[in-house]
């Protein structure tokens, strides 16, 4: 069984995506960044799985590390004074705790654009935006299409060049690098080919002719039309939440937050639901397949 999220339609595809990851941008709040990180991290691994999790993992956290350091080497504001620098500049606890905050958001935002290249695929971003502006939309589903095709064809070069004794990782410094312009030469040559095969099967299909027509696979039922409702009800509760400061985190100069509240905590459940919205919808279509394999059983 895949995923029922890339199963729905793309305008529910789209709309969710642009939602969580405006969201995470936003907010700032530190239960904000901690629930769409874990969301973020939950989904890539229902989606991609959990070695091309850890295979993320591997360079979000030293980047998040990073930022973590530099932005209270560069940024002296806070009045919780911890020490002082061999520059003389004071460390404070709000620089550290912003950059923390920093590396949080970013990583949440890469993990959904990674889950968003995953879901909305070529033929969905020509479907949303072929009729309205067909030139961005073929430029973007071309590119979301090349960058895999690029990666897979120069592991197959890189892999056959090793076995020939070419490899870029051994060998001194000069063969190293005759090898590596060797690939990049193949590479270079390959998507130069590569382009004058879709120029022409572009043509071939009639691209640019007026009157062509246009077939769509996607069709709008009532689960998207529930997730729809739904996602416009968490956007406009959000907004608002926003706009009533209910979600406010102040780090400067000193770390402040709104009260704790009734509707405050709704506004982080909410949030919460929103991050978690795919992964539900996977669990809860995995029960009720599930439910009905043992039914069948039973019968």
């Amino acid at each position: 069984m895949g995923d029922p999220f890339y199963d729905c339609h793309p305008v529910v595809n789209f709309l969710y995506f642009a939602m969580v990851i405006t969201f995470s941008m936003c907010l700032m709040h530190p239960v904000c960044l901690l629930f769409s990180l874990v969301g973020a991290m939950w989904y890539t691994a229902r989606l991609r799985g959990g070695r091309a999790l850890r295979g993320y993992l591997r360079w979000i956290i030293p980047m998040m590390v990073m930022a973590a350091l530099v932005n209270p080497a560069f940024v002296h504001q806070g009045v919780t004074l911890l020490a002082y620098l061999p520059s003389g500049n004071p460390l404070t606890l709000e620089s550290i705790l912003y950059g923390l905050a920093a590396a949080c958001m970013l990583a949440a935002v890469a993990l959904w654009f990674s889950c968003l290249s995953a879901v909305m695929t070529s033929d969905k971003f020509i479907y949303l935006f072929g009729r309205v502006i067909p030139a961005l939309s073929l430029v973007l589903s071309m590119t979301l299409r090349f960058v895999p095709r690029f990666k897979r064809q120069f592991q197959a070069v890189a892999q056959a060049q090793r076995y020939m004794g070419r490899d870029t990782a051994n060998g001194s410094l000069r063969q190293r690098t005759r090898n590596a312009l060797k690939v990049f030469s193949i590479m270079v040559t390959w998507s130069l080919e590569s382009a004058i095969d879709t120029a022409d099967s572009m043509r071939s299909r009639g691209y640019g002719e007026p009157g062509r027509t246009a077939f769509s696979i996607y069709r709008f039922d009532d689960r998207d039309r529930g997730l729809l409702l739904w996602l416009l009800f968490c956007g406009v509760y959000l907004l608002a939440g926003t706009l009533a400061r209910g979600m406010k985190f102040r780090y400067y100069p000193m770390l402040m937050g709104a009260q704790p509240q009734a509707i405050t905590v709704s506004f982080f459940a909410v949030y919460l639901l929103l991050c978690l919205t795919p992964v539900g919808l996977s669990l809860v279509s995995g029960h009720r397949f599930r439910s009905l394999e043992k039914g069948g059983r039973t019968v």
